[in-house]
């Protein structure tokens, strides 16, 4: 069990409009991963950080 791994922050270019952030298997194995693949998902910024939260 870890929380903690490289990811990684991709532009597909052309072929799609957003930016893709990668995250390690090893991190999305963790038990304590709070997200189901396909669950939509609040992104936002505070100060340096980028907080990733359920959607209510």
């Amino acid at each position: 069990m870890t929380g903690e791994g490289k990811g990684k922050i991709v532009d597909r270019g052309k072929k799609y409009s957003k930016i893709f952030i990668y995250i390690p298997k090893e991190v999305s194995s963790d038990t304590s991963f709070p997200f189901e693949v396909g669950e939509d998902v609040t992104v936002k910024i505070e100060g340096k950080r980028l907080i990733i939260e359920k959607r209510e």
